[in-house]
């Protein structure tokens, strides 16, 4: 075997921690071209206001990794599909809200420092730098850890993932016992 054939395989097919966040990064990369592009469209031709045109792509981009995480970055086809879309739902949720505040907090501080003033930065440059910085940390430390430890992985939780989306798609008939008794009332 080629060298460069064991790098494909280890890459592709690889479980160790460089190789997994590899494809988390490239996922990552697909979902959010995809995330901006469909915002993009709606925005521009479909004429939606910009905070509806983002949460349909954000939407569509978080699909997109979900998907591409499950098969290609976490090889995890043995998990039920139900369960990963509940934990990654709810990751994602955490995800939105740790840099929505996170970026805001970091915003604060740098705009609190006057040096930087002196320097010359602009709160444009505060965002910039805060949005960026906020969002790697968020997507290093608890994107990628908690999809790599806890979404794409069997967990006790499971089981109650599962139930509460059978909820939505298997709403509950009333027993046959139940039919008849409200029958003969």
């Amino acid at each position: 075997m080629s060298n460069i054939t064991k790098i494909k395989n280890r890459f592709l097919n690889g479980g160790d921690i460089v190789t997994t966040f590899l494809r988390s990064s490239i996922s990552s990369q697909i979902a959010s071209w995809i995330d901006m592009g469909v915002g993009f469209v709606f925005f521009a031709f479909v004429h939606l206001a910009p905070w509806i045109s983002t949460a349909i792509g954000a939407m569509c981009g978080g699909i997109v990794n979900c998907c591409i995480n499950y098969r290609f970055t976490f090889h995890a086809s043995d998990i039920p599909v139900k369960a990963v879309a509940v934990k990654y739902a709810m990751v994602w949720l955490g995800s939105l809200l740790l840099n929505v505040y996170g970026t805001q907090l970091a915003y604060d501080v740098l705009d609190n420092l006057t040096f930087l003033q002196d320097l010359g930065f602009k709160p444009n440059g505060y965002y910039a730098a805060a949005r960026l910085s906020v969002s790697l940390i968020v997507s290093i430390f608890w994107n990628f850890l908690m999809q790599k430890n806890f979404v794409y992985r069997h967990t006790g939780f499971d089981p109650h993932a599962i139930r509460f989306v059978n909820l939505f798609l298997h709403p509950t008939k009333p027993s046959p016992e139940n039919t008849r008794h409200n029958n003969n009332d």
